[in-house]
């Protein structure tokens, strides 16, 4: 038997119902003979109501105040679930970010993990105990202040506690059985996957797939844990996410496509107009970078030979547009443009899988899927494992459903569940 650090998503731990069930599964795998450390979030949508109630006090609250604040719903969470599991004869203890040894940055709200002293965790275990974590949250060394890791954070938490305690395994509990071919919302007939590489589960993250979000799954592979990604309302086998070979198993050829994502948070600027000189491109995002925008797709026009100017678009989060649009146009006369184009009503549909690289014709019948069904595409960008699209966000679901049948992902036995319907 051996370690095993089980991470449960907002919505398994809802309400006292569903506490109970998770207080439940985690003394059953505690009574099988296995040491168990949990990390969980907050309870449903408690963080979003405490973004709203702080909205509501000051309009720009300080964001050493926000870290307390929002650090408060792992901490609710916790303590009643160490009460739940010792209703059930089980010893438990719970733990802040901080008292668990999650040392970050100094950055607010966006903090990084740089390392885990998990004393006080090993000691909790070596006594009988399940340690349970608030996730989402740690310390800074050097002011003493709680900070948070940012939206998913708790994966986070929950892959870097394995690193350190060296667990067997990560389990990742959500409301849906693993991870699929395609968003179950949106695909009923999408299949679950019985397993996936780092590679394609991070480029799968990074395109909007949000069950498991992309810095948990760096972590891992950096880190070598594996991922055992559950529902935490069936007892289903779900998805494990490793590079290891698994005992037993022959080498077989890796599937073309593993799934398709899509991402509704992105928005669209156009730079129209821009001299198509030497170093323009460059000089227009130093601006975005020093705004502290992250860019995905960028797509430039050839330049017309009676102008000499040309447009460049890129994406970027739609949380940063109002960042970036003004950094771009307090430079307007220096760099020369004629104008700004916003455009946040756009899709991204990828379609991911590291058996494309050796297939030809995958970009083919992608486009001659949506063709088909009337998509127009406005960008593309494209890696060894993964093409990715611009269309209008009025049309992704259809997109992605096209995609995804034209590939011949479609499931052929029950339709896929959605148990808490939130998607975490």
């Amino acid at each position: 038997m051996g370690l095993i650090v089980q991470k449960y998503g907002g919505s398994s731990v809802a309400d006292a119902t569903a506490i109970k069930r998770v207080a439940k599964r985690i003394t059953e795998t505690k009574r099988a003979g296995h040491d168990v450390v949990v990390v969980v979030s907050a309870m449903g949508d408690t963080t979003d109501e405490l973004i709203d109630l702080a909205n509501e006090i000051s309009p720009m609250p300080p964001a050493r105040e926000m870290d307390i604040l929002l650090t408060a719903g792992e901490r609710i969470s916790m303590s009643l679930l160490a009460m739940a599991i010792a209703n059930l004869g089980v010893e438990a203890q719970s733990f802040t970010g901080q008292q668990a040894g999650v040392i970050t940055d100094e950055v607010h709200g966006k903090a990084r993990i740089i390392d885990v002293k998990a004393s006080r965790i090993r000691q909790a275990v070596e006594t009988g105990h399940v340690a349970i974590v608030a996730g989402f949250q740690g310390v800074n060394p050097n002011t003493n202040d709680v900070t948070t890791l940012g939206r998913g954070g708790s994966d986070t938490t929950a892959v870097a506690l394995a690193a350190a305690l060296e667990a067997d395994v990560c389990e990742i509990y959500t409301d849906v059985d693993g991870v699929f071919s395609a968003d179950p919302r949106i695909v009923p007939t999408a299949r679950k996957l019985d397993r996936i590489t780092y590679e394609e589960m991070l480029d799968m993250a990074a395109s909007g797939a949000k069950v498991l979000m992309l810095r948990c799954v760096e972590y891992a592979r950096r880190t070598g844990v594996p991922i055992h990604v559950r529902s935490s309302f069936s007892g289903r086998e779900g998805t494990l996410v490793t590079d290891a070979p698994i005992e037993g198993e022959g080498q077989m050829e890796q599937p073309i496509i593993s799934g398709v994502a899509h991402d509704r948070s992105e928005a669209k600027i156009t730079v129209v107009g821009v001299p198509d000189v030497p170093g323009t491109a460059a000089a227009i995002f130093e601006v975005v970078a020093g705004a502290g925008v992250n860019i995905d797709m960028i797509v430039q026009n050839v330049s017309a030979a009676r102008t000499g100017l040309t447009d460049i678009s890129f994406t970027l989060p739609a949380s940063d547009g109002a960042k970036a649009t003004a950094a771009l146009a307090a430079v307007q006369e220096t760099l020369g443009y004629e104008s700004l184009q916003y455009d946040d009503t756009i899709g991204k549909l990828s379609l991911v899988g590291a058996g494309m690289r050796s297939h030809p014709g995958v970009s083919a019948k992608l486009f001659g899927a949506l063709r088909d069904a009337g998509i127009n595409i406005e960008m593309i960008t494209t890696s060894e494992i993964r093409v990715s699209v611009v269309t209008r966000a009025d049309q992704l679901d259809d997109a992605v459903r096209a995609v995804h049948t034209a590939f011949g992902l479609d499931s052929t036995d029950e339709e896929a569940v959605v148990y808490g319907g939130t998607g975490r």
